[in-house]
């Protein structure tokens, strides 16, 4: 068998240092997985191509060459994400990462990236407000931390308009996503004591416990019957929904606490096979509840279960 040339073993290396930081930044833009490792693929075969050219010039920064190739290899995409979206069963959540390092760290370069960089379900369900290109902007320049000179030349546009747009895209973030950090320890007890109230069907906890403008999304995609097929607005309307399915639900669910995109959160499994990720997020500091987030497809779950085997 014949060795690989040394400028291909360099550029592999190369872009293993920087996967995690590629993954998260994609992810971030499209909140899928296997988009961002189809993204990452592309970069990848794009960054070898390069560098086993015999004429082509050294790169000089590797990290910003790779980071606007997949920058720009996710915005193409996206136009076939919002068209599979726009068929999409119901409410479209992002797919969940564990971020607590229960994954074999070996085979689990998304939780890892996550960890640096973890950005809440709720945060990502605002991003999706965003248009593509002020959605990379924000994700650039807010959670990265690129100057917006760094972004025009990632995304092909003067600073001065990269600036624009980062303006916009952070006051329409902000006027959805208040600017706080949750108390993990506020949020587990309000993850458990909403799922013991939604689970038992108490109709009066869960009026007690939700937020007067709570919001309640369940992605099933179509494949469970106990998702709604719309968010669902206001503390009676959602009090009374969780409290009409709460017989649906398997008996003997087992519940395990995790960190889900960097929240406190709870996986659910039925019979060994995952069941549903479920994300609340509470009003710090009064732990009233006033989002809920309920991941129940079953491809979006495969991931979880590898992280959990």
């Amino acid at each position: 068998m014949t060795d690989r040339p040394a400028d291909v073993d360099d550029a592999t290396r190369v872009f293993a240092g920087y996967r995690e930081l590629l993954f998260s930044i994609t992810y971030n833009l499209l909140g899928s997985v296997a988009d961002s490792e189809d993204v990452l693929q592309e970069t990848w075969l794009s960054w070898t191509a390069r560098n086993s050219r015999p004429s082509a010039e050294k790169i000089e920064n590797p990290r910003a060459y790779l980071v606007r190739i997949a920058v720009n290899q996710a915005l193409e995409r996206q136009a076939a994400i919002i068209r599979r979206r726009e068929v999409y069963v119901g409410p479209w959540l992002p797919e969940p990462l564990l971020t607590d390092g229960a994954a074999k760290p070996e085979a689990d370069v998304a939780s890892a990236a996550l960890r640096a960089e973890a950005v809440s379900i709720a945060m990502l369900v605002v991003l999706e407000t965003l248009t593509p290109l002020e959605r990379a902007v924000f994700v650039l320049h807010d959670l990265f931390g690129y100057s917006h000179i760094e972004i025009a030349g990632i995304i092909d546009r003067t600073p001065a308009a990269t600036r624009q747009i980062s303006h916009r895209s952070r006051e329409h973030v902000h006027a959805r996503r208040p600017r706080y950090q949750a108390n993990p320890r506020i949020q587990r007890q309000a993850t458990e004591r909403f799922l013991a109230a939604a689970l038992g069907g108490d109709l009066g906890e869960l009026l007690n416990i939700l937020a007067p403008d709570v919001t309640l999304w369940t992605d099933g995609g179509g494949k469970t019957r106990a998702a709604a097929l719309r968010p669902i607005h206001g503390r009676d309307k959602v009090a009374r929904l969780l409290a009409a399915i709460a017989s649906h639900h398997p008996q003997g669910l087992d519940i395990r606490y995790r960190y889900v995109n960097g929240d406190q959160s709870a996986v659910l499994f039925s019979e060994g096979a995952p069941y549903a990720v479920l994300v609340v997020d509470s009003d710090d500091p009064s732990g009233k509840i006033r989002g809920i987030y309920a991941v129940a497809n079953p491809d979006k779950l495969a991931r979880v279960s590898e992280q959990e085997g």
